[in-house]
């Protein structure tokens, strides 16, 4: 029992956090690597030298990495959430049969197109799709 009586309250108090920032830490570099690596407008030399930077400096290239590319993240974050909305809305509508008038239907691809989420090669194929139904 002389271990349990050596370790106070602030030690297991400090021991907790010293936990919870290594698991903040870890989701941090599971954040960053995700969003550098899904990001279209970096080239691929960009993203080697952020991943040699944050592997050489983990903490100094994580938090440059928020410093400089904080907005794109966001950005990315944005894009993916609403491709997922607009594919769970196009599977509810697809499940229930209630997809619209041809109209409706082309002008949902082209809210897609103008944010960015489809292609044109997509948008016309979508909106072939659409006039021959």
């Amino acid at each position: 029992m002389p271990l349990a009586s050596d370790f106070g309250t602030g030690q297991v108090f400090l021991s907790m956090l010293w936990f919870f920032l290594f698991f903040i830490w870890i989701w941090l570099l599971i954040v960053v690597f995700s969003d550098l690596f899904r990001s279209h407008d970096l080239g691929g030399w960009a993203k080697a030298f952020w991943v040699i930077g944050i592997i050489i400096l983990p903490y100094l290239g994580v938090l440059l990495y928020l410093i400089v590319r904080g907005h794109k993240m966001a950005e990315h974050a944005q894009q993916a959430a609403a491709a997922q909305d607009a594919a769970a809305k196009a599977y509810i509508q697809q499940a229930a049969g209630t997809s619209g008038s041809t109209a409706d239907e082309i002008q949902r691809l082209a809210d897609l197109k103008a944010q960015g989420v489809i292609s044109d090669a997509e948008f016309e194929a979508g909106k072939a799709k659409a006039l021959n139904s």
